[in-house]
């Protein structure tokens, strides 16, 4: 906290808000010392507003932060005095964490002994039926069953007790691997610091309550690149949970091309091939299917039949509910979620930090920005009024479909048209909702198309093509959202959107965000005097409040 200005550019507020002001010489050190227990909600301009909420403090307790550090830190750059009711906040949400410890029974490898330190929490978990079904009592405590372990942690945060789990973790089947000094194609290979940083922050000093949790990161700044070196740190039989084929075979290619491991040493588990080897990576579908809704898991036997140590999350705020089911016995081995927002339209957030484990790093979008690490991006929003012979349909039609005849307004095939030519040199992705718009965009233009039909061979051609620089423009569905490394793409031109997706917009934006000379552009079509201006506004709130300025134009 050393600052030789010292000019105090926090105001906190009584709602567990803080406001920072950007242009303070001491913006710098006063973000720094705060971001570790609370959460960034908007980064515009001149004031970037951070909120303190108990996952936020719960994740700096778990990093060892006590209640007495962050006040000092709040007072310490605070304008004014900090709120009585915040101190107590702090003070209260953070003397919760380890308040219940999870502990391993001596010679009992299936049992584990739940420790509560006050009785007023003992006497509330008594009484709380869903809970106790799992739980044994004994003296100051509870035993339950190792399979439970991750239930049982999920129950207790909703009750507002995150259990502070000191089981160590297992050692899986070691495996062998480097990182390449210089990359198959030639380039050199180098770890960023943050990539690195990211790292350690996950591992942390290999004790118990370490080696599991959730990086944060940006699209576009490497997430896999940070997967990589956790595998390569561990040096275990590792499991990839991710969220396409095209997205397995990303996975691959990047472990291929940045370590010493050939393809006859990864496995790929999917709906098209079913091969485990050292390192397997794995759609959330296929984990996740099932015959009906009172059938098992088949495909869950994938974790119980091989000794994995560790367990990689790809896109972690992407994991289906139904994951969280049945990955909540995976709590013995290391575990890593890679993500760029831990934003859930689900609000299940509570549930990544008890299953996966606490956020452990996290760097904005801007600050990379600034260090040339991903590209400078340029966001317009453009309107363009309805098609007339439309307006009859759209003004007796329900909101639903008001917002299906907004988006697939034909008066956006010549602004397309018109973007691709100002953009004739660069790489661009046409992303959308709607099939029918795509694929009828896609015959009218000559431009191939990728969807949620697309075959996968066709698909990983398709790509492959855009990335050797053969192909110049697709057009994509949301199966392009996430986990697509697409590294030249410089525009992207959203034509239709899901219904004012936060998460959707960060995504579209980062496929375009890797560091290019002449910036990356997103353009965001939108229709005029229709509800697709409403739900326009929730994603442009989005990425203004991350800092990225958005230029809006009337297209006549």
């Amino acid at each position: 906290m050393e600052n030789n200005t010292y000019d105090r550019p926090l105001i906190i507020q009584s709602d567990n808000t803080m406001l920072l002001e950007v242009h303070s010489s001491s913006f710098n050190d006063a973000r720094n010392d705060i971001i570790p227990f609370s959460e960034l909600i908007k980064s515009p301009e001149h004031i970037h507003t951070f909120t303190i909420t108990p996952i936020s403090l719960w994740n700096a307790a778990s990093a060892g932060f006590t209640a007495d550090t962050i006040i000092a830190r709040l007072s310490y750059w605070s304008k004014y005095p900090v709120p009585d009711n915040v101190k107590f906040t702090v003070n209260d949400i953070i003397s919760r964490f380890g308040s219940i410890i999870l502990y391993p029974v001596d010679d009992e490898p299936d049992l584990f002994f739940l420790y509560i330190s006050e009785h007023k929490i003992f006497q509330e978990i008594m009484h709380r039926k869903a809970i106790m079904e799992y739980l044994t009592i004994h003296k100051d405590g509870f035993f339950l069953n190792a399979y439970n372990r991750g239930t049982v942690k999920l129950l207790l945060i909703k009750l507002g007790y995150p259990v502070d789990d000191r089981i160590p973790l297992k050692t899986g089947d070691p495996i062998e691997l480097s990182l390449r000094d210089t990359t198959i194609s030639g380039y050199p290979f180098i770890l960023r610091d943050y990539q690195d940083e990211a790292k350690d922050a996950i591992l942390g000093d290999g004790n118990p309550g370490t080696g599991y949790g959730t990086i944060v990161l940006p699209c576009g700044s490497g997430k896999t690149i940070v997967g990589i070196n956790v595998i390569h740190a561990l040096k275990t039989k590792t499991l990839i949970l991710t969220t396409n084929v095209a997205a397995v075979h990303q996975w691959i290619n990047e472990l291929i091309d940045k370590t010493t491991l050939t393809k006859d040493d990864i496995g790929e588990y999917s709906g098209d091939r079913k091969v485990i080897r050292d390192i397997t990576v794995c759609t959330y579908q296929i984990l996740t299917w099932r015959k009906d809704k009172v059938s098992d898991f088949p495909h869950f036997s994938i974790f119980k039949d091989h000794n994995w140590g560790l367990v990689i999350y790809d896109e972690v705020h992407m994991l289906p509910a139904p994951v969280f089911k049945v990955t909540a016995e995976i709590q013995s081995m290391h575990r890593v979620g890679l993500t760029a927002t831990l934003v859930r339209e689900d609000n299940r957030e509570d549930e990544v930090f008890s299953l996966v484990g606490p956020k452990r790093y996290d760097i904005p979008w801007r600050e990379l920005e600034q260090k040339g690490w991903i590209a400078e991006a340029h966001c317009f929003e453009i309107r363009i009024p309805l098609d007339e012979s439309l307006d009859i349909d759209y003004a007796i039609g329900s909101k639903r479909e008001k917002f299906r005849i907004a988006s697939e307004n034909p008066l956006k095939k010549p602004v397309i048209k018109q973007l691709i030519n100002n953009h004739k040199d660069e790489f661009i992705l046409i992303i959308g909702q709607y099939l029918s718009q795509l694929n009828e965009l896609a015959k009218s233009l000559e431009i191939p198309v990728i969807t949620g039909s697309t075959p996968n061979k066709k698909r990983d051609e398709l790509f492959n093509s855009f990335r050797a620089g053969k192909q110049k423009i697709l057009i994509v569905s949301k199966v392009a959202n996430f986990a697509i490394d697409l590294p030249d793409a410089s525009v992207a031109i959203q034509i239709s959107g899901t219904f004012g997706s936060r998460q959707e917009e960060a995504q579209r934006l980062g496929r375009v965000l890797r560091p290019k000379k002449q910036g990356s552009h997103f353009y965001s079509l939108v229709t005029r005097y229709s509800v697709e201006e409403e739900f326009a506004s929730n994603r442009q709130k989005f990425l203004t409040e991350q800092g990225y300025k958005y230029h809006i134009e009337m297209w006549d």
